[in-house]
């Protein structure tokens, strides 16, 4: 069974560990690692999955939820479902009340967004990749 355990992305150990969770879920990404980002680490005797959850950087009520990947073999037991609730539990204890994201070209990750209560909508602003779509939801 995974655990999700959360860490500090600055100690060089857990630093290297997400870099390597980056590169192997996240091939076509580079390794990014978000201002004030709160990190968690989900491990099944070994590390197999990442999240991570930073304020937003225009509203104070509102959090992004920034990285997120799930080794191959660990895939299709809804742990990303799993982290999406995890970082909702982490917004709610910290007075956030909308949480926002944004996906490209991966409809596994939008169909666990939906299946957790997200919304697809248009940013004033957008900030991603000209393939994203974003997303978001009050809790």
């Amino acid at each position: 069974m995974v655990r999700f355990k959360n860490v500090d992305a600055t100690a060089p150990e857990v630093h290297q560990v997400l870099e390597t969770l980056q590169r192997h879920c996240l091939p076509y990404d580079d390794p990014t690692f978000p201002k004030n980002g709160v990190w968690w680490i989900g491990y099944d005797g070994q590390p197999v999955a990442f999240c991570c959850i930073k304020p937003s950087r225009w509203w104070s009520d509102t959090a992004y939820l920034a990285r997120a990947g799930v080794l191959g073999a660990w895939r299709g037991n809804g742990l990303q479902k799993r982290m999406i609730r995890l970082r909702e539990r982490w917004a709610r204890r910290n007075n956030y009340r909308w949480l926002i994201t944004d996906t490209s070209e991966n409809p596994p990750s939008g169909n666990s967004l939906i299946s957790c209560g997200y919304k697809l909508y248009t940013p004033r602003n957008p900030w991603a990749l000209e393939t994203s779509v974003y997303w978001r939801k009050k809790i």
